[in-house]
């Protein structure tokens, strides 16, 4: 399943924004067992249909860099963690409003 990033606009500095709603709602369309929670393989998913290049040791990273509970997965309460990740490591800007 190939989707591609839909996002409001660029900005300036060529980062796709997008708001925290988009972003979650994202990321719902990755949560292949619909468990509420991402997986490693399932945001590598999401980063290689965004065009994301080294998905899977992106998604390691993120996981690994976001996952406060050391459980594997990014659930709801970690997401803004997950955003703070995706704005430093792979070009998206998260509106928050």
């Amino acid at each position: 399943m190939k989707m591609a990033l839909k996002t409001r606009s660029y900005s300036v500095d060529g980062k796709r924004e997008m708001t925290i709603d988009e972003f979650k709602r994202y990321l719902k369309k990755f949560d292949d067992d619909k468990d509420g929670r991402i997986s490693r393989d399932e945001l590598a998913n999401a980063i290689r249909a965004a065009g994301g290049w080294f998905a899977t040791r992106k998604s390691k990273h993120a996981i690994r860099s976001v996952d406060a509970n050391g459980n594997g997965f990014i659930d709801d309460n970690e997401i803004k963690n997950l955003a703070e990740f995706a704005e430093k490591h792979l070009n998206v800007r998260i509106l928050y409003f």
